[in-house]
């Protein structure tokens, strides 16, 4: 890509996502969200190959019709009270229509099938980008208008996507859509608390990028996009896949890695909610993740390839140290001796 094109593209992104999250207005967040839309999609397109032009016509199009949307639901709620701020979103049906179009935008179950595809189409650090950065913006309007969503469909919502999550990553090959429905999963699990504890699921979301980031960064680093090539990359950085393997472990939820602490804290606020039934649901649903968790965890550490492989056998080399993967690391996997520190501030 052309540096000024990476220039502006990336300053786009920026600045589309600091117009959404610091707006009181619903024409500006509007604003920043197709700001965001738009730099994205050379990111996403740049090798032009045509899974990617279909990734990226893909993101264009569901992400349009959830930011009309949402300039609609606007509109109507503006026709009716004559209000302009987010925070004032009351029209039943402007609710629904909003609740619908961050949905899509988020990527929850039922609106959940643009996901793994474009991400399937693009290229690991977009891939990264869609799956942290572009999720701001909606969560953090979905935070600032609580008093005006339904609870009930928020939650079913929220149990879908832990479910289809879970049960759609079983049966993938391709570590992009693996990650697309771990992504999912987590989503689920953000947007079930979002009503009661805003504060928990911005935690959530921060150290769901955190893990996220190391994950994708590492894949970046060994240049694994399929488990088959996954299979015989110890030989080639066996240092790399440990951490992989670690970080892998504590996206799953296992303690006493980082990744245990949002679940932790979502099942006791849900608890205190009176809302049991409903954790014990999502504690559940998120063995199905653990599975696939588990299975890249294990094909990341094999240490022999298997009989059957048709793969040449890769030389061990040694690579300089990145110094950015290993701090993110540390961070997914050793924070929750931190939550004494971490449970006041929310």
């Amino acid at each position: 890509m052309n540096p000024h094109a990476k220039l502006i593209s990336t300053t786009s992104v920026l600045l589309g996502t600091i117009i959404t999250i610091s707006s009181n207005h619903w024409i500006l967040a509007w604003t920043g969200l197709e700001i965001n839309t738009m730099a994205i999609i050379p990111f996403i397109c740049k090798s032009h190959h045509p899974r990617a032009i279909e990734a990226a016509i893909k993101y264009f199009l569901t992400q349009s019709t959830a930011s009309a949307l949402i300039l609609f639901s606007s509109m109507i709620n503006a026709w009716s009270s004559g209000q302009w701020d987010i925070t004032q979103l009351n029209h039943p049906t402007s609710t629904l229509l909003f609740t619908t179009a961050i949905s899509i935008k988020l990527g929850l179950v039922p609106f959940h099938f643009w996901f793994p595809e474009v991400l399937q189409g693009s290229p690991l650090i977009t891939a990264l980008l869609l799956s942290t950065l572009m999720k701001l913006p909606p969560i953090i309007l979905l935070t600032l208008s609580p008093q005006s969503l339904n609870p009930t469909l928020l939650t079913l919502l929220a149990l879908l996507s832990a479910l289809i999550g879970g049960w759609m990553g079983l049966n993938q090959t391709q570590t992009r859509k693996i990650l697309a429905f771990s992504s999912i999963s987590h989503l689920g699990w953000m947007i079930v608390i979002i009503l009661y504890n805003p504060k928990l699921t911005i935690l959530t979301f921060t150290l769901y990028t955190v893990m996220t980031t190391t994950v994708f960064l590492s894949l970046n680093q060994t240049k694994i996009l399929k488990l088959s090539t996954m299979l015989i990359s110890w030989t080639k950085s066996p240092m790399p896949n440990t951490t992989l393997m670690l970080t892998l472990l504590s996206l799953a939820g296992l303690p006493p890695l980082t990744g245990f602490l949002p679940k932790w804290l979502i099942i006791q606020e849900l608890t205190k909610q009176e809302m049991t039934p409903t954790a014990a649901i999502i504690a559940m649903l998120s063995l199905l993740g653990l599975f696939f968790y588990l299975r890249l965890a294990y094909h990341s550490t094999i240490t022999l390839p298997p009989n059957s492989t048709n793969h040449m056998k890769l030389w061990y080399t040694n690579k300089t140290s990145n110094m950015p993967t290993a701090i993110l690391t540390v961070l997914s996997t050793l924070l929750l001796p931190l939550s004494p520190l971490i449970i006041p501030m929310i």
